[in-house]
């Protein structure tokens, strides 16, 4: 079977580390209730995920953390930067990821912050456990041996 071609994304923002810190089990796609001006300012593409996570709050699943800068041209009607904002999830998604952080111990973790085909703002979320020290340590020990074997059969010809 042929894999899945990549689909039509514009990505705003990256959390190249979420997978370095976590071990990631389980993925999902979510979509984020945004003001006017927050999309405007994901737009222009200067978001940051690197320290946000999501989490309950009544109910729902929040992402706490993520920092949407103002957008300029709004003056007194902008946003505020950190805000938590609601997740937009099916209610079986939302306490099955609620129950799984509660119980067993998981986090769940935004990969990336992206407009999908239609252009509607999308965020990936990760379901995963946190890495110890000695995991850290292999998986880049990996990484820099897959890059020296990379770089040897390349020079080999």
């Amino acid at each position: 079977m042929a894999p899945k071609p990549e689909p039509n994304r514009r990505i705003v923002a990256d959390n190249r580390a979420a997978r370095f810190h976590y071990a990631i089990e389980d993925t999902l796609e979510a979509g984020i209730s945004l003001t006017g001006t927050e999309v405007k300012s994901l737009r222009s593409g200067r978001a940051t995920i690197g320290e946000a996570y999501a989490g309950p709050s009544g109910g729902d699943l929040m992402l706490f953390n993520a920092y949407i800068p103002e957008y300029v041209q709004a003056s007194r009607f902008n946003h505020e930067t950190k805000r938590p904002r609601r997740l937009l999830m099916h209610r079986r998604q939302i306490d099955k990821w609620i129950g799984a952080t509660q119980r067993q111990g998981y986090t769940v973790v935004p990969l990336k912050i992206y407009f999908n085909e239609k252009g509607r703002a999308k965020v990936e979320l990760g379901l995963g456990k946190g890495k110890q020290a000695h995991d850290k340590r292999e998986a880049a020990k990996e990484r820099d041996w897959q890059r020296d074997r990379a770089r040897i059969m390349r020079d080999r010809g």
